[in-house]
């Protein structure tokens, strides 16, 4: 009997393990196992793609509705950046946040990254192990998406990032918590169906400014130096909650300022400049005009000015006769004047 054929392309339980492979001298019959035989026995790990997918890690990237086409573009990016992802629809308005829970929940979802949009310029993104926390909320700042940096740097999609973090991630307990929530939602698990089992990118993680830098390079294997890709934003901390998207404050950042202050206190330092503009104005007409007097003020004017002699007065107690005056009702004219005096 011939033996049973295989299918094309598929792999039996026993291909999937490793093999143990020996190698024997001059071509001749395997010898009895001996200290020899096991020193020249190796093992053949399995194949990588054939591991077994147990780090079923799922992200849920969506918003609510009124953002930016900027918005839209970074929440491409990440996902094609991030295979593990899942897209939705976005979220109304009227429906509160632990509504996401219930999203997640259908979409069999267990990180979120959600992107808040309010009056049309401010970009708040919500990071959450859901369904029972914790979460962070974040003001995304500094946005350049990958159509728009046009970056030299390229990996390849699907494959597995490394994280980088600060050391200053070690060092506080927030940032410590932060760091953890990182690691689960951007990182993708290992033998993922969409994945690739190759390296050739990072994300970095880097704190300044009481702020948190994202950017993302390739690895060039020639020499290992990095190429920035993109894309590239800044999360700037506002609080730490216990649960998913609510629950209470375990952090709040002493640091914030929230974008509608710094817009005031924009309008306010732009007011006081235009403020101080028209008082220097004004500090500058009033010194022409005094300039102008003095200079039209002569000081030697009074040396020849002579003293007029004192008269005394006169008081009238009596009022004045009126004047009595002459009038010719048949008055002639010049020209009967002329001829009178002619005729005379």
């Amino acid at each position: 009997m011939s033996p049973p054929k295989r299918k094309r392309g598929g792999q039996g339980p026993a291909d999937k393990k490793a093999k143990k492979v020996k190698i024997v001298a001059d071509g001749g019959e395997a010898p009895s196992k001996s200290e020899q035989e096991k020193k020249n026995e190796f093992t053949i790990p399995a194949p990588v793609s054939m591991g077994k997918w147990t780090n079923k890690e799922r992200v849920l990237i969506f918003s609510s509705r009124g953002i930016n086409f900027r918005t839209r573009h970074l929440m491409q990016d990440l996902r094609n950046i991030m295979p593990h992802s899942k897209a939705d629809t976005k979220m109304d308005r009227k429906d509160k946040l632990f509504v996401v829970n219930e999203v997640c929940e259908i979409k069999n979802c267990n990180k979120c990254l959600f992107f808040e949009a309010k009056k049309k310029q401010d970009l708040y993104m919500w990071i959450s192990n859901t369904p029972h926390g914790p979460s962070a909320k974040f003001l995304v700042q500094n946005i350049h998406t990958l159509a728009e940096l046009k970056m030299t740097g390229n990996c390849l999609k699907g494959s597995r990032p490394l994280l980088s973090f600060d050391p200053k991630f070690d060092k506080e307990p927030q940032y410590a918590l932060l760091k953890e929530l990182f690691i689960q939602t951007f990182s993708t698990p290992q033998y993922h169906p969409k994945s690739q089992p190759f390296v050739d990118h990072i994300f970095t993680f880097t704190i300044a400014d009481n702020r948190i830098w994202f950017r993302n390079y390739q690895i060039i294997e020639e020499d290992a130096s990095l190429v920035e890709i993109g894309p590239r934003f800044v999360l700037n901390l506002i609080k730490i909650f216990q649960g998913s998207f609510g629950g209470p404050t375990l952090y709040e950042n002493p640091y914030f300022q929230s974008p509608n202050m710094h817009r005031r206190e924009m309008r306010l330092a732009a007011a006081a400049k235009v403020r101080e503009k028209q008082m220097v104005k004004e500090m500058q007409k009033m010194k022409r005009t005094q300039a102008k007097e003095e200079v039209g003020k002569d000081v030697t004017a009074d040396v020849f000015l002579t003293p007029a002699e004192e008269k005394p007065v006169y008081i009238e107690t009596e009022a004045p006769e009126p004047k009595v005056m002459k009038k010719n009702k048949h008055k002639a004219f010049k020209r009967q004047r002329m001829q009178k005096a002619r005729s005379g």
